[in-house]
């Protein structure tokens, strides 16, 4: 709340602002949080504050790319964590040239090929100034910006940025699976 008012938003402005899917900050601890929501691709809100003091990794996706088979590993990986609080959000985008052309057809392509059952947005940007509010952020905070399909954003229990990684490192590879595992051992 703090947040809204300090951008003079209250009421009605408040919850459309969260509604549309942009980034809120709060502190907690010393870390500068980042929480957020995210319009998810079968209706509502994704909002990441239901992971609160637990890891979450935001994966921006295409359908049709050279990665597109991560998508099986990021299932797998969500599905080893998931009941230890472990979050990932999907987030379709055709920044690349590379996504089909409607959010029904990225979900029926993702659940028909993949058994994709892990949070999935709709399709966003996730590049430049009309990238969504959580990735202006990482790029402000940290410099990184997606500079292709299936980046990954490792958000740590504290709620900052703990860790990016780009394409080619695969979802289970042991660099993403022990910084989960080290977060999810804080959370205990």
């Amino acid at each position: 709340m703090r947040l809204w008012f300090k951008h003079g938003l209250t009421g009605y402005s408040a919850a459309l602002w969260l509604a549309l899917g942009c980034v809120l900050y709060a502190g907690h601890g010393k870390a500068e949080s980042l929480w957020g929501a995210f319009p998810a691709i079968e209706g509502g809100v994704i909002d990441t504050a239901q992971w609160a003091g637990k890891p979450f990794l935001v994966v921006n996706t295409a359908s049709r790319c050279a990665f597109t088979r991560q998508y099986s590993e990021l299932q797998r990986l969500y599905d080893r964590y998931r009941d230890a609080g472990f979050g990932l959000i999907a987030v379709p985008s055709d920044d690349f040239r590379q996504e089909l052309g409607s959010d029904a057809e990225i979900k029926a392509f993702c659940e028909l090929n993949y058994d994709i059952d892990m949070p999935m947005t709709t399709m966003l940007k996730v590049r430049g100034a009309q990238a969504h509010p959580f990735y202006q952020s990482v790029k402000a905070r940290t410099g990184f910006e997606p500079a292709w399909n299936f980046n990954k954003v490792l958000i740590g229990a504290d709620g900052a940025v703990l860790a990016t990684w780009g394409s080619s490192v695969k979802p289970l590879a042991g660099r993403i699976t022990k910084a989960i595992e080290a977060e999810l051992a804080k959370a205990r």
